[in-house]
């Protein structure tokens, strides 16, 4: 009778969650008939210590080894965790799930052999993701969030809108699914720089990170992760107190305020003088250099005044700078200003490098790659939205 009361209960909460937030015809169903189970995945390692210990009432090395399964081993069931007892499997099978996201579809470019995965959450949004090849590293580039707030106006995210922040199994889950999937080269590198504004789902990037972080997971050390932001100054500086030291890169695209505000509005709320401010700090803090990304738009941030305004800035700061050819949003069907950006020539991108090098500027110039797939910087935005 107990257990009958328990399961009309979560039935009426899954319905006042539904008539709330629309989700497909099928998860609603799914969840009707099936108790309704937390996802284990985006746990960190002390939440699930204090899960065994606390309420599974089991030793605390039980942590460790489901960590291991879910993080390194990245199984998908609890049938596979076999250093577990099997009345353990069972009793984490009735209250959790496991894995988070379903493969979508995917696209290589013949040119680059960038690959663009799509996967779709549970709840029917869609999410992007990308694997960028290069001779001695190869970048997964994961998104934070469906969608962004924060409507940039070089970026085919922002003309989305906002959606959805992703819990950290979700983010987790895009690299587990290209590293599984994508077999030309290893996955080296992790860059925050997907769909979304990290920063913005402060708790469950960070979430993403300490996973990433420890030991017993991937492999991939944290320095070897860079997590992007247009520029949320007061979480630059909650981030520093983490004491992940992950690479923190900035986009900033003008060192003018007016012009940074015309095509970020962001930086209407957090100028550019206080995120500069909070970068500095950052960067003393974790002893790591800035990455300032630049795309390159014709007639408004490829003057000589930017190049000046550029090497002051980054003499005060230790960093470096990213050029990034714009690239286009026409698969979007752009308007407004949106709609009227194009890229600074090659030849006046070069000469706008090579004038930076002669001040002792540290600047990479960006080969575009995976535009041909709509996977290059600024173009991840799916263009149908399940809901």
């Amino acid at each position: 009778m107990k257990d009958l009361k328990k399961s009309a209960i979560s039935k009426v909460v899954v319905l006042l969650a539904c008539l709330v937030r629309p989700i497909s015809k099928d998860y609603f169903w799914i969840m009707v008939k099936e108790k309704v189970r937390k996802t284990i995945k985006g746990f960190t390692l002390p939440e699930l210590r204090k899960y065994f210990i606390s309420e599974a009432e089991e030793p605390a090395f039980r942590a460790e080894q489901v960590f291991k399964w879910l993080y390194e081993d990245m199984v998908d069931n609890f049938e596979e965790m076999s250093n577990l007892s099997k009345s353990l499997r069972e009793k984490l099978s009735e209250n959790f799930n496991i894995d988070t996201l379903n493969y979508s579809t995917s696209e290589t470019s013949p040119v680059s052999r960038t690959k663009k995965y799509i996967f779709e959450t549970k709840d029917g949004h869609k999410v992007e993701s990308v694997v960028i090849p290069e001779k001695k590293r190869t970048t997964l580039c994961i998104s934070t969030q469906v969608g962004c707030p924060l409507d940039c106006k070089f970026c085919a995210t922002g003309l989305m809108g906002y959606k959805k922040n992703l819990s950290a199994g979700e983010i987790f889950d895009q690299f587990k699914f290209a590293s599984k999937d994508y077999t030309d080269s290893e996955i080296t590198n992790i860059v925050y720089m997907g769909m979304g504004e990290p920063l913005l789902n402060f708790k469950e990037t960070v979430k993403s990170l300490e996973i990433f972080a420890e030991e017993l997971t991937t492999g991939i050390n944290p320095r070897k992760i860079t997590v992007s932001t247009a520029g949320i100054a007061p979480k630059i500086r909650e981030l520093e107190e983490t004491g992940l030291k992950v690479k923190l890169a900035f986009s900033l695209h003008s060192c003018f305020e007016e012009i940074r505000s015309s095509i970020m509005p962001i930086n209407k709320k957090y100028s550019l003088k206080e995120n500069i401010e909070a970068l500095k700090g950052y960067a003393a803090k974790t002893k790591t250099r800035i990455t300032f990304e630049y795309v390159m738009l014709d007639s408004i941030n490829d003057r000589d005044a930017d190049i000046k305004a550029l090497v002051r800035l980054m003499s005060t700061i230790p960093s470096k700078l990213n050029i990034i050819p714009f690239n286009s949003l026409e698969h979007m069907n752009p308007s407004g200003l949106s709609g009227k950006l194009k890229s600074t020539s090659m030849e006046r991108i070069q000469n706008f490098v090579e004038k930076l090098k002669e001040k002792n500027i540290t600047v990479v110039l960006r080969n575009t790659q995976g535009d041909d797939i709509a996977a290059a910087c600024g173009q991840l935005a799916t263009k149908v939205q399940t809901i």
